[in-house]
């Protein structure tokens, strides 16, 4: 119908312009017999302008149409008086084909009215380009636009976003001295507005000497939508000192402006206000103000109010089901969502956007599947919004392939929806897919937006494809993107994992904003790559930036404090949380409490862990690892029982700790059978991490070979963790013979690392073999291997000292060696013999 009635335009046009100096082409039009009624009595004109002045409001074309024919059939000339009201009827009953056909016969056309009308038919139904070219050909048929012309061809304007033709058409405005128009200054202010120009459109704003209700709110409007929400709660007190009253539109943006900066005071007071003035029961009001309670997670609040409203629409309940979603209330949303479904309402679109969040953190593939059966069933459109929701929910509950399979069968692909694709093959460590995808949407010349890059860089850093990283990252800095806090943070978590901190570092520092977000991967970045001290300082910095602390942030500080270790800065951290609102953070706590365990005091570890009011799995495991590095067996066993019995499972950590600690202590059989108890009991697969552990558990005891039957027995290859377990165990116990099998496979898997090449240079050297020592020293020399020094830390006084061997540099170290000396006096008092290989093995650390 629309194509048609473009054709039709394009056709008037090209009669007009070849009439235009002689008169207009009237083609023969007739009237089907079917529309054309019988009539047995004359109606006067005065009767059918005042039949066509109630047919105006353009609901009911077929009405309109009675009402031409009986024009024509009454002998009245329907290109006449009557003609511009027909038109009238048919523009606003949205029928152009109609209105063109009159148009083409209206005698008239040296008045702008007809004129007006066909450029408002064109602009209410989105043909803004045919607006403008019958706003052109009424100039060049030397008509003159009046004040009624101009806000539809500046909506034209605005449809196009075409700014610099609708400042052309300002300039014509302003010769005309129309700018000054309430109705013509309020298209020109929202073309302005709402292209990004505020400042012009306020300029013009303030020149408009009468001001009623409508400009107000296009210029509040304007603001919203340029996200300056400050300006726009300015521009309300403003017209809180005028005569105007506001209405439920007014009240909306200035709802939306607090919702957008979760200014809750402000919100109640407006609330108030629109009580005062009885527009709290308006729906848009009524709906704004949810999303307002919903966004500055007040839902007791907002849940209030929706049982309150006396009719509620899917608007209303959409937005509810929404800000029970985004505030993690994911029971509440799916009540609610199942009493939408017994209510006389039906889901929409917008619904199942808004809901399928709460799915995928709920249920599973099955249920997934079942809701999008409904939806299908049902006949819900399927939009771009609901097929993101459904990618969304499908990668997050690993329906991979369905998820393709809506990806293919989209008919609009644009950059949400790829972005969106890119991230759920990252989710699901897909990353040479999400890498296809992304090189897919630069080849089809779809321009990647900031999230779009946020979202494959992940893929870079799991591939530790530093290379490819560099080349994005000229991308980005080619798109300017490179200084937003998402990218940036994926960029300095994608060099940090790749080794590189010094372009990390750079990376952060040319951030112009930087969000906690940041901020925690980049201190993230230093506690996981042995660089507590500056994590910390960096800690300090962001509190300095008035940055605010989240749990992320306190877990990742506390774990820098864990491995400096650094108990004075813990426990100030410590008292922050108690002070500030991270006090209940679960994981916030569980890091504490391996700090307090990592630092030696297991009382303040355990009291912590007590004051807990809910505990979850990681609690238990950061209190029972704790307790199993110091060696309290006993604890850590008694803790493990107590955590079956109030019917938390353990996972593949907890277990991790538990023969971790057998052990330290040497408690072969119970390893054994915790290990058995995991496997057989608990159906949790075996990683490398436990194989570890058990390798450790033997070789500890002098069972060297049970340890080499385990590694030849593992699911997988062994990494040179294991194999270095098994030669650490070989080096204490004096087994050469385990020892070169041990090192043949540890040093063909890890060729730079010096510390096994030591190991086995001890077994050697304790068993006197000489040669094969000064072997070693050969080999490292041979393949360029340094022997990096190792460190100890020790906190005294609040200050941590840092030494390695044979350190010197400690402003204390001549009172140190002295007291050395002292104390090995001491001991060959007692019977200590030194040997001059101290025994070194691998030690498997829980986190």
């Amino acid at each position: 119908m629309h194509e048609k009635s473009l054709f039709s335009a394009y056709k008037i046009f090209s009669r007009i312009s070849v009439f235009a100096s002689i008169g207009f082409y009237r083609p023969n039009v007739t009237l089907p017999s079917s529309q054309t009624p019988k009539f047995t009595e004359r109606i006067l004109p005065n009767q059918l302008i005042s039949i066509l002045q109630t047919s105006l409001d353009g609901s009911d074309l077929r009405k309109g149409r009675q009402v031409h024919a009986q024009v024509i059939v009454n002998g009245y000339d329907d290109a006449g008086v009557f003609g511009t009201r027909i038109l009238g009827v048919y523009v606003l009953s949205k029928s152009l084909s109609d209105a063109l056909n009159v148009f083409s016969r209206l005698e008239f056309l040296s008045h702008a009215s007809p004129w007006n009308w066909m450029i408002r038919g064109f602009t209410i139904m989105y043909c803004f380009e045919f607006a403008l070219l019958f706003y052109f050909k009424m100039l060049g048929c030397g008509v003159h636009p009046d004040k009624y012309t101009f806000p539809y061809v500046i909506k034209a304007c605005n449809g196009l976003s075409s700014v610099g033709l609708g400042r052309l058409i300002h300039e014509k405005v302003h010769s005309m001295g129309l700018d000054m128009d309430a109705y013509v200054g309020s298209a020109l202010i929202k073309l302005y507005a709402e292209n990004g120009f505020v400042v012009d459109a306020r300029s013009l704003f303030d020149k408009i000497p009468f001001k009623d209700c409508v400009l107000w709110n296009v210029m509040l409007n304007g603001y919203i939508k340029n996200w300056e929400s400050d300006e726009a709660l300015g521009m309300f007190r403003k017209m809180r000192d005028t005569e105007v009253k506001p209405n439920f539109v007014t009240f909306a943006c200035v709802l939306s402006a607090c919702a957008m900066e979760g200014i809750i005071e402000y919100g109640t007071q407006l609330h108030g206000l629109a009580v005062i003035y009885g527009l709290d029961s308006h729906s848009s009001v009524a709906n704004t103000l949810l999303s307002v309670y919903s966004k500055c997670r007040c839902l007791h609040d907002a849940r209030k109010l929706f049982d309150m409203m006396p009719q509620t629409n899917l608007v209303t309940w959409n937005g509810m089901i929404a800000g029970y979603v985004q505030n993690g209330h994911m029971d509440e949303a799916c009540d609610l969502f199942s009493k939408l479904l017994s209510s006389n309402l039906k889901p929409d679109s917008i619904t199942f956007s808004s809901f399928l969040p709460s799915v995928s953190e709920l249920a599973g593939l099955n249920q997934c599947k079942e809701i999008h059966c409904y939806v299908i069933r049902h006949g819900v459109c399927l939009d771009t919004f609901l097929e993101s929701a459904l990618l969304d929910i499908y990668f997050k509950c690993g329906g991979i392939e369905v998820a393709e399979k809506i990806f293919s069968r989209t008919m609009t692909v644009d950059v949400v929806t790829c972005t969106l694709v890119i991230s759920g093959y990252v989710l699901n460590g897909m990353y040479g897919n999400a890498l296809e995808i992304f090189r897919w949407l630069v080849g089809v010349r779809i321009r990647p937006t900031v999230l779009t890059f946020a979202s494959v860089l992940p893929a870079l850093t799991g591939l530790a494809a530093l290379k490819l990283g560099k080349e994005l990252h000229c991308c980005i800095l080619k798109n300017g993107h490179e200084r937003k806090c998402h990218v940036g943070s994926a960029l300095t978590d994608m060099y940090a994992k790749c080794g590189r901190f010094d372009i990390a570092r750079q990376v952060f520092d040319r951030l112009l904003e930087r969000d906690s977000v940041v901020w925690n991967a980049m201190i993230t970045s230093y506690c996981q790559n042995g660089k507590p001290g500056d994590a910390i300082d960096l800690f300090r910095q962001m509190g300095l930036n008035q940055t605010e602390y989240d749990c992320v942030t306190i877990s990742a500080v506390l774990s820098a404090c864990a491995n400096l270790p650094a108990l004075r800065y813990g426990k100030e951290i410590h008292g922050f949380m108690m002070k500030g609102g991270l006090r209940s953070d679960l994981f916030a706590e569980s890091a504490l409490i391996d700090m307090y365990g990592k630092c030696g005091h297991l009382i303040s570890a355990r009291r912590a862990f007590n004051l807990m009011e809910g505990k979850n799995e990681v609690s238990w495991n950061s209190m029972i690892a704790a307790y199993g590095t110091h060696g309290h067996i006993n604890e850590a066993l008694n803790l493990f029982h107590e955590m079956l019995e109030n019917q938390i499972l353990p996972d593949h950590v907890t277990f991790l700790a538990i023969i971790s600690t057998c052990s330290h202590v040497g408690l072969v059989e119970k390893g054994l059978n915790y290990f058995h108890f995991m496997t057989q009991e608990c159906g949790i697969i075996a990683r490398m991490e436990h194989y570890a552990c058990m390798v450790d558990l033997l070789g500890r005891a002098g069972h060297l070979n049970d340890a080499l039957s385990i590694i030849r027995s593992m699911p997988f290859d062994p990494d040179p963790g294991i194999w270095g377990a098994l030669l650490g165990a070989s080096r204490m116990h004096g087994d050469v013979e385990i020892a070169e099998i041990a090192s043949h496979f540890v040093l063909k898997l890890d060729p730079q690392n010096s510390g096994y090449y030591t190991l086995l240079s001890n077994v050697r050297a304790d068993a006197g073999h000489w040669d094969g020592v000064a072997k070693i020293r050969s080999l490292m020399k041979e393949r360029g291997v340094q022997k990096l020094p190792g460190y100890s830390w020790i906190e005294v006084n609040g200050t941590t000292n840092m030494f390695a061997a044979a350190d010197e540099g400690h402003p204390q170290a001549t009172e140190i060696y002295h007291l050395l000396k002292t104390l090995l006096f001491e001991l060959r008092k007692e019977g200590y013999a030194p040997r001059p290989y101290l025994p070194s093995y691998c030690q498997t650390e829980v986190r």
